[in-house]
Order: structure tokens, then C-alpha cells, then sequence
């Protein structure tokens, strides 16, 4: 499996604007083949052992697919142009996105104790 994480440096006082986006969005890329889910991860603080941490300024949107096979046949699909045509303004931006893409070498669930 692997994960692509978009990290989106969005601007001081755009952020509602930028999370009200994604709830309308078209749901398109949850019918592609391989795609198993999306997550949006909103930023977020901690007070821990007397400091804060985290606070970054950036959203991420991590898709999970099959492989990269599937995620390219996504991107070169009509239903992606689709899905990224109604660009925000430029101004909701602080910086560039940062993609990456990782693949998943282990995962770990819950055990039970019995």
C-alpha cells in the first residue's frame, strides 16, 4: 500500500474557508479502483511536559491507495481534473504544497488482552 500526503501551507484567517472546501467536495476519487481511503488532518497543538508542540500551519490530505499504479491511473483520469477544477484563490495559500509519497512498510492495530 502506499500513502500520499499533501501538505497544504494554508494562510492565517483562511482556514475555515480552506476546511469548508473539502466538505463540499465531489467525493469523486472514492470510486477509483485501488483507492482506499482519504483522511484531511486539520493542525493541531499540545501542551506536553511544559511546552507546546505541533502548531504547524499545515493541513494534510493523505490518500491511501493499492499501490502506485492506482494512484497514477487516479491523477491521469477526468474525474481528477474534474475534482481540481475549481482552484481556491491564491491568497488562501501561505506557501507552496508539499506532496510526498510513502509506501507502507508496517502497520500496527489494537490487540486485545485476554
Amino acid at each position: 500500500m502506499i500513502v500520499v500526503s499533501n501538505r497544504i501551507h494554508v494562510a492565517s484567517g483562511h482556514e475555515a474557508a480552506f476546511e469548508k472546501r473539502f466538505e463540499g467536495r465531489a467525493g469523486l476519487v472514492e470510486h477509483h479502483p485501488g483507492f482506499v481511503r482519504l483522511e484531511i488532518l486539520r493542525p493541531k497543538t499540545l501542551q506536553m511536559h511544559n511546552q507546546t508542540l505541533g502548531g504547524s500551519t499545515y493541513y494534510v490530505v493523505l490518500t491511501y491507495w493499492e499501490n502506485e499504479e492506482a494512484f497514477l491511473r487516479w491523477t491521469e483520469s477526468d474525474d481528477f481534473r474534474l475534482a481540481h477544477a475549481n482552484r481556491p484563490p491564491k491568497e488562501m495559500f501561505a506557501g507552496p504544497n508539499v506532496f510526498e509519497m510513502h509506501e507502507v512498510i508496517q502497520t500496527a492495530e489494537p490487540s486485545s488482552r485476554t
